[in-house]
C-alpha cells in the first residue's frame, strides 16, 4: 500500500509553531495549490491544504517559511476525527510532511538580503518527522549543481502522460 503526496504551493500565512506537553515541536501551515483549470468566471481556483510538520522540521519551517513563499511538501495524507463540544464527529484531513523544500529564497521574494538578518540555509531541503523505521538518508549523495527543478515563475508544470510511472 502507498500513501505519498507531493504538493507545490504558496503559504497562506506564517507557520504556527507549538510544543506538545512532552516538548515535541509541531508546526501547522496551509498551502494554496493552484488547480490546472479555470472556473466558470475565468479565474484559476486553488485548493487550501493543511500541512503539519514535527520535531526539527517543524522548527526549521517556523524559522524560515513565511506567508506567500513558494514551497514543496512531501509527505502522507492523514485523516483523523474527534468529537467536538456539541457532540458531533469532526473529520480532519491533513498532510503530515516528511520533507519540505523552500523553492525560492527570501532574497528572490524581497529583492534584497534576507529579512531579520538570518542567513538562509544553502541547501533548502529539509527532512524530518516520521521515518517509520526507514532509517535516515544523511549519507545519500545529492546532486549539488544548484539547479532547482522546481524553480520558475510559479506557473503549472506541463507533464505528459508518457512521463508518469502509472
Amino acid at each position: 500500500m502507498l500513501n505519498r503526496i507531493i504538493l507545490i504551493g504558496r503559504l497562506t500565512r506564517d507557520p504556527e509553531l507549538r510544543y506538545t506537553p512532552a516538548g515535541v515541536a509541531v508546526t501547522q501551515f496551509t498551502l494554496a495549490v493552484d488547480r490546472n483549470f479555470t472556473g466558470q468566471n475565468g479565474e484559476r481556483e486553488a485548493d487550501f491544504i493543511p500541512v503539519v510538520t514535527w520535531r526539527q522540521l517543524a522548527e526549521t519551517c517556523a524559522n524560515y517559511l513565511r506567508k506567500g513563499r513558494l514551497t514543496a511538501v512531501e509527505g502522507r495524507i492523514q485523516v483523523r476525527n474527534y468529537e467536538n463540544n456539541e457532540g458531533k464527529r469532526v473529520y480532519v484531513t491533513e498532510v503530515i510532511a516528511d520533507n519540505v523544500r523552500f523553492l525560492e529564497s527570501t532574497q528572490n521574494r524581497e529583492g534584497g538580503t534576507p529579512s531579520s538578518g538570518a542567513s538562509v540555509p544553502e541547501e533548502p531541503a529539509y527532512g524530518g518527522g516520521n521515518n517509520s523505521g526507514r532509517g535516515n538518508n544523511n549519507n545519500v549523495p545529492r546532486n549539488n549543481n544548484n539547479q532547482d527543478p522546481f524553480s520558475g515563475d510559479g506557473k503549472p508544470i506541463d507533464i505528459s502522460d508518457d512521463d508518469l510511472p502509472f
